[in-house]
């Protein structure tokens, strides 16, 4: 792993971390490659502001359905990571959610703390070789039930959990993660691709919101790197697909809220400094499923920043 002491080079650490919430379309995490866990006695912190809107669900006017996302949603994610082992690394994030939705006839807003993660990483696979490294890993954690779940609308009406900034259950985060560098023969041309799930259980309101799947492949070259590696730009297209299983409300399936979602999009991370980089995704729907109550990712925009230091206990 690269140094990020005096000149040290900037660390192509892949926290998986802002990962979470899979429901929701996601941008990559605060370094370009997702499988290499952060250096040993490295510490990581990031901050990820985060843009999704949604399109509106079917169901009739002036009535939020118990299946509602929010048609408007600002995520800032506070992330901190640290390589307590060789190939291993702890990750905490802690999400502050703004939900809003509105359709004809009613409208509703709110803020709050999500729920937050708890996720270790560990590197199995590791192959340096002239063309360059591949590198596979997998994450897991629990998501806890520390958002806020009270949210209420104008007439005081506690708002569905599907609309609240936590979900008052808690989930398994599961997740893996592989990076192949040097693709082609190319040394700054690298795949990248993670596939995690959130296993969700009961939480607020009786409800279960539906399990997820999610498939992120990302494509990049670097056009630009200084010969210490102190800066680097990084740019590719990105595309994302996504399964939602059907949400269950006092028990009941709520028929017609699963889908599939496929998004297209492009990345750019840029190494201000040693272990500093900046970086910005935006994806668009491509297709998605038509379930009455599913309310498809439209677009999707993050940007956010990230450094790292030492870190030793």
């Amino acid at each position: 792993m690269r140094s990020v002491s005096g000149v040290a080079r900037i660390s192509i650490s892949g926290a998986l971390v802002i990962a979470l919430m899979v429901a929701k379309a996601r941008a990559q995490g605060p370094a370009p490659e997702t499988a290499p866990p952060l250096f040993p006695g490295g510490g990581l912190v990031s901050y990820n502001s985060i843009f999704t809107t949604r399109g509106l669900t079917q169901g009739p006017s002036g009535i939020i359905p118990v299946t509602a996302r929010p048609t408007f949603e600002h995520e800032g994610d506070f992330n901190f990571t640290w390589g307590f082992y060789h190939d291993f690394d702890l990750t905490i994030l802690v999400p502050i959610v703004t939900n809003q939705f509105d359709m004809r006839g009613v409208s509703a807003r709110g803020t709050g703390l999500g729920d937050a993660m708890l996720l270790a990483k560990y590197r199995f696979y590791r192959r340096d070789s002239a063309r360059g490294t591949t590198q596979a890993s997998f994450t897991v954690g629990p998501k806890l039930p520390t958002g806020r779940t009270d949210l209420v609308n104008a007439t005081d009406k506690r708002l569905p959990t599907s609309l609240q900034p936590g979900s008052g259950s808690t989930d398994l985060f599961v997740a893996g993660n592989w990076t192949y560098t040097g693709l082609f023969n190319l040394r700054r041309l690298v795949a990248d691709e993670d596939f995690h799930t959130l296993l969700r259980s009961q939480g607020a309101q009786k409800t279960k919101l539906g399990s997820d799947l999610e498939s992120r492949f990302w494509f990049s070259y670097r056009p630009y790197e200084s010969k210490n590696v102190a800066r680097e730009w990084f740019l590719g297209p990105v595309l994302t697909w996504m399964h939602s299983q059907h949400d269950r409300v006092g028990g009941i399936t709520q028929s017609g809220s699963a889908g599939d979602l496929l998004l297209a999009g492009i990345t750019t991370f840029v190494g201000l400094r040693p272990g500093m980089h900046v970086w910005l995704g935006a994806d668009w729907d491509v297709t998605h499923s038509t379930g009455t109550q599913f309310m498809p990712v439209r677009h999707h925009i993050s940007f956010g920043i990230t450094q790292q230091f030492r870190f030793h206990l």
